[in-house]
C-alpha cells in the first residue's frame, strides 16, 4: 500500500557508492596519457618543454656550470675604494668623547623662516676685584644679613651679573643650576626696590618660575633678605590656597614670586595689578618652554609696563625663548658664567654596564652610601616602585614627582632637606624643583631622553662649588643610546666594571651592601606625614590645639576647676562663665547699646 510520500527515482549516472579500484584493476589500466595540447604524451616526455630542458641528463651532473670556487670574483668589474687606515683611528677609551662645541646659543637665521636673530652683546668683563658683595653695588643691609647666614664671597654669576642689574641694565643670564642664580637676580633686585617707595598697594617686582618647587625655594631664600630691608613678599603659585595671597595683596607688597598660572588667575579675578612693576625676572626659562607655558608668560610681559627693567637667566634659548629676547629685552648684558658644560672640573661621570639581574642590587647598594642621594626614573610608578624596593631593603627612601599631592611634595622635598629622608627617587620634572645643597651623588637608574636631561640631571649634585659624581646605569641593549647622550651633552665618561659587593664600586661611589631591617609603610608615613598628625599644633580644640589641654571623655577640659567645668575664660566667647544645672555654660546677655 503506498505510504504517500513520493518514490526516490534512482541515478542513472552515478552510483551512491564510490568505486575502490583494486591493485589488479590500476595495473590493468595503467597510466594514463596526460593531454597537453591535444597531443597524447607519457609523464618522462618533455619534448613540448622550451630550451633549457634538462631532462636528457642526470641531475648530478653540471658539466654546464662553472668550475670556479663561490669565492672567486675575478669575472666581477673592480672598482678603485679607498681602504680605510684602522691604525690612524683615535686611541680613546670607548666612552671618552671629544668635546664638541655648542650652539645652543646662535637664533636661527630669520631670511630662512626662522625666529628673529636675538642681538649678542658684548658679556661685561667679570670685575677681578670685586670680593665681596659690597663692591658689587649691594645695598649694606642685604650685605650684613648676608654676613649672617655666612654668606661673604659671590659666586662667578654673582660677580658678573650685579653690576649691570643694580645699574639698572637688562641682563641675559646663562648659569647651570647651583651657581648662585637666586642671588644673581635676588640682591640687585632688593637693592634697587629699597630705593623707593611703594606707591599704593600695588607690586613692583615680580619673579616668575615654572613650578611651585623653585617658587618656594626662591621665596625661602628672599623673603628673610626682604625682611631685613623692608619690603615685603609674597608667593603666588597653583596648588596652594588662595587665602594668604589675596591677604598678602591686598595689604600691599612689593615683590610677587610664583608661577605664570596663578598669576594669571589672579590678574583675571582682578586681585593682581602688574601696572606699577619696575622689575621683572624670568628664572628658569627654557623649562617654562618645555612645560608650555610661553604663552602665559607673555601675556604677563605685556601686561607689566614696557620701560621697566628685566633679567632673564635660561640655560639654552631654543624652543621660543629666543623671541622672548627678541621682543622683551632691550641691549641685554649677556653673562654665560659657570654653564653645565663647565662643571666637569667638580664632577666626575661614570658609566657602569650591569647585566639586568644586577640592576635591583646595585642600586640599593649605591643608595645605601652615605649622605644624600638623588636617583633619576622614568616614570611616576617606576619612582613609587624603586623607593618601595629601597624600603623593603633597609634604605629610608621616598619618592617624588608629578603624581603626588602639593603638601606630600613639599613634606618629602622638606625631609630630604633636613637629612631626614638621605635617598630621593624623583622623575625629570618633578627634579627641577631639587635646588638643595650637598647632594653627593645622582644615580641615572633609567637613561635620559636626551643629552640636555642628562644636564640637568647632573646639575642636582656639584652645585655651589661642591664636588659630585654622576652614576648612568647601563644595561646591554641601553649602550649606544648612552654613548650618544654622552656626546650630545659634552661630557667626558669613563666606564666603570664592577659588580654587586665589588670594592670598585664602593670606592667610586660610596656604596655599602645592604643589610638593614625592612623599613615599613608605617615608619615612611611618619616621616612625611603632615605636622596636624604629629602632635596638637593646629587649633583643633579637642585635639588641644593652640597650647589647649585636650578634653577628657565627657568632653570637658582636663585642666580646671576641680568640679570638671570651665571658669568660662576659654569658651570663645559665648559662655558668661555660668553653668546651668545641666552642666552647660549659659549664655551670656548681649544688649543692643552695647
Amino acid at each position: 500500500m503506498p505510504s504517500g510520500k513520493p518514490e526516490r527515482s534512482p541515478r542513472s549516472n552515478h552510483s551512491s557508492k564510490k568505486h575502490r579500484w583494486s591493485a589488479e584493476e590500476r595495473a590493468a589500466r595503467g597510466r594514463r596519457p596526460r593531454r597537453r595540447g591535444g597531443a597524447e604524451r607519457t609523464v618522462d616526455n618533455r619534448s613540448d618543454r622550451p630550451a633549457g630542458n634538462r631532462s636528457d641528463r642526470a641531475v648530478s651532473n653540471r658539466s654546464d656550470r662553472s668550475d670556479r670556487a663561490v669565492s672567486n670574483r675575478s669575472d666581477r668589474p673592480t672598482t678603485q675604494r679607498p681602504q680605510s687606515d684602522r691604525g690612524a683611528r683615535s686611541e680613546k677609551r670607548r666612552f671618552e668623547t671629544r668635546r664638541v662645541e655648542s650652539r645652543r646659543f646662535e637664533s636661527p637665521r630669520s631670511d630662512l623662516g626662522g625666529s628673529p636673530t636675538v642681538s649678542r652683546p658684548t658679556s661685561r668683563p667679570m670685575d677681578a676685584s670685586a670680593t665681596d658683595f659690597a663692591e658689587l653695588g649691594v645695598d649694606p643691609v642685604l650685605v650684613e644679613r648676608l654676613s649672617e647666614d655666612g654668606i661673604t664671597t659671590p659666586f662667578p654669576i654673582q660677580t658678573a651679573a650685579i653690576p649691570d642689574a643694580v645699574s639698572g641694565r637688562d641682563v641675559l643670564g646663562r648659569g647651570r643650576t647651583g651657581s648662585g642664580k637666586t642671588l644673581g637676580f635676588g640682591l640687585p633686585l632688593l637693592t634697587r626696590l629699597a630705593k623707593g617707595r611703594r606707591p599704593g598697594r600695588s607690586p613692583r617686582a615680580i619673579i616668575l618660575l615654572p613650578t611651585r618647587e623653585l617658587a618656594t625655594q626662591v621665596s625661602d631664600v628672599l623673603a628673610p633678605l626682604a625682611r631685613a630691608i623692608g619690603l615685603r613678599t609674597v608667593l603666588v603659585a597653583g596648588g596652594m590656597s588662595y587665602t594668604p595671597q589675596l591677604r598678602g595683596l591686598e595689604q600691599g607688597i612689593d615683590v610677587v614670586i610664583g608661577t605664570p598660572g596663578r598669576l594669571i588667575d589672579l590678574m583675571d579675578r582682578g586681585a593682581l595689578d602688574l601696572g606699577s612693576i619696575e622689575i621683572t625676572v624670568l628664572d628658569e626659562a627654557d623649562h617654562m618652554a618645555d612645560l608650555g607655558f610661553l604663552p602665559d608668560v607673555t601675556t604677563i610681559l605685556d601686561a607689566v609696563p614696557a620701560d621697566g627693567q628685566r633679567m632673564l637667566f635660561s640655560a639654552t634659548l631654543d624652543r621660543g625663548v629666543d623671541r622672548l629676547v627678541a621682543t622683551y629685552l632691550t641691549d641685554p648684558s649677556t653673562h654665560e658664567v659657570d654653564t653645565d658644560r663647565a662643571s666637569v672640573d667638580t664632577m666626575t661621570h661614570y658609566l657602569l654596564p650591569i647585566a639586568p639581574a644586577d640592576k635591583k642590587s646595585i642600586t640599593a647598594e649605591i643608595a645605601n652610601r652615605s649622605g644624600r642621594t638623588v636617583i633619576f626614573v622614568r616614570t611616576q610608578l617606576g619612582a613609587d616602585r624603586v623607593a618601595e624596593e629601597l624600603r623593603t631593603a633597609g634604605v629610608m627612601a621616598g619618592a617624588l614627582h608629578g603624581g603626588l599631592p602639593q603638601g606630600a611634595r613639599n613634606r618629602t622635598l622638606e625631609a630630604f632637606k633636613n637629612g631626614s629622608l638621605p635617598v630621593l627617587v624623583a622623575t625629570d620634572v618633578a627634579a627641577r624643583g631639587i635646588h638643595v645643597d650637598e647632594v653627593g651623588l645622582v644615580l641615572q637608574a633609567d637613561p635620559p631622553a636626551d643629552g640636555k636631561t642628562y644636564l640637568h640631571r647632573a646639575g642636582r649634585t656639584a652645585r655651589a662649588g661642591q664636588a659630585g659624581v654622576v652614576v648612568t646605569l647601563v644595561l646591554p641593549d641601553q649602550r649606544r643610546q648612552i654613548r650618544r647622550l654622552a656626546r650630545d651633552a659634552g661630557v667626558n665618561a669613563v666606564q666603570l666594571n664592577a659588580r654587586p659587593g665589588d670594592a670598585e664600586l664602593a670606592a667610586v661611589t660610596g656604596a655599602v651592601v645592604v643589610g638593614g631591617d625592612r623599613i615599613s609603610d608605617r615608619d615612611y608615613a611618619k616621616l612625611i606625614a603632615p605636622r596636624s598628625d604629629r602632635g596638637p599644633r593646629s587649633g583643633n580644640r579637642r585635639a588641644g590645639g593652640f597650647g589647649r589641654p585636650s578634653r577628657g571623655p565627657a568632653g570637658r577640659s582636663n585642666r580646671g576647676p576641680a568640679n570638671g567645668k570651665p571658669s568660662g575664660k576659654g569658651n570663645g566667647g559665648k559662655g558668661n562663665g555660668r553653668w546651668n544645672s545641666d552642666g552647660r555654660p549659659e549664655r551670656a546677655a548681649y544688649h543692643s547699646g552695647r
